[in-house]
């Protein structure tokens, strides 16, 4: 299966200031978060996020949301799925994409139960394997191993960002070139 930028949204799970700080792999997932949110800003890539209990475990860090721009609008959520909040799973349906990418945390908790939701609503999904923690990096890999069981794919910031890009030569080929160094 392949993704192009008219088939694509990114599901952004849950980057807030309280859960962050506790993810195994902090450095890797925020560098790599932000040249995939900065790549699917430059391809006009539609973003959808989302928080959990914002009043407890703060918003969506800014690191994250200067690389989102004028996506952020973010969803607020109590369930682990954001697909279990109607606002949300309209959100996603009303874009009109078949294949969405999955990024954030918990892993293993909101990011997987998300993931198998988008799949009972069958969406393709790709979860960035790169772009995902949990605290514990054994919570990490079976959520990894569980999203492949329900049919997602797994692929890297890098990979969709070129795969989006398509070709050398093409308008924003150049831009995703210097984002992923």
């Amino acid at each position: 299966m392949r993704i192009n930028a008219n088939n694509t949204a990114v599901l952004v799970v849950d980057y807030q200031e309280k859960l962050l700080p506790a993810m195994s792999g902090l450095e890797g997932l925020m560098d790599n978060s932000k040249k995939l949110l900065k790549g699917l800003k430059e391809l006009d890539i539609p973003m959808i996020v989302t928080e959990q209990y914002s009043k407890g475990l703060g918003h969506t860090v800014e690191e994250i949301t200067e690389c989102i721009g004028d996506s952020y609008k973010p969803y607020e959520k109590m369930t682990f799925s954001g697909l279990c909040t109607e606002e949300i799973k309209a959100a996603v349906k009303s874009l009109g994409k078949k294949n969405i990418l999955v990024c954030g945390v918990e892993a293993h908790v909101c990011v997987l139960q998300s993931v198998i939701d988008l799949k009972a609503d069958r969406y393709n999904v790709l979860l960035v394997e790169d772009c995902i923690a949990s605290r514990k990096m054994s919570d990490k890999e079976t959520a990894v191993k569980r999203a492949m069981g329900e049919g997602a794919y797994i692929t890297s910031a890098e990979a969709v960002l070129f795969e989006l890009t398509f070709a050398a030569g093409t308008p924003h080929f150049k831009t995703i070139s210097k984002i992923v160094k």
